[in-house]
């Protein structure tokens, strides 16, 4: 995954389990696109602060998905809706029942998850 991509998902999942300022400084660095030099002087630390609480803050997010497994959860349901979907467009073609066996297999794949 690009790693602003992960950090975008790390940050949406897990977010809200960092304090205030984590939040706001990593915000300002990964969402916001802001430098560390901007950053360290909007708020009055230094840019090496800057780093490593973007830093720190990398290591929590990943860690509550190392235990929690959320965004992983997250891309096999989308990745499975998107063949429920593939597979009822090609019923609606061919009337096929095989599809719809395959599209409750992975309603029942997604409701284990």
């Amino acid at each position: 995954m690009e790693r602003i991509v992960e950090q975008t998902l790390l940050y949406d999942f897990y977010g809200e389990l960092l304090t205030e300022h984590q939040k706001a400084i990593y915000e300002d660095v990964v969402l916001n696109d802001l430098s560390l030099s901007e950053v360290a002087g909007d708020r009055g630390i230094t840019r090496q602060g800057v780093h490593d609480l973007i830093r720190r803050c990398d290591k929590i997010l990943t860690g509550y998905e190392e235990k929690l497994h959320l965004i992983e959860k997250f891309m096999q349901t989308k990745s499975m809706v998107e063949e429920i979907k593939s597979l009822a467009g090609e019923y609606r073609r061919t009337t096929d029942m095989g599809c719809i066996s395959r599209i409750e297999q992975i309603a029942g794949e997604i409701s284990s998850l």
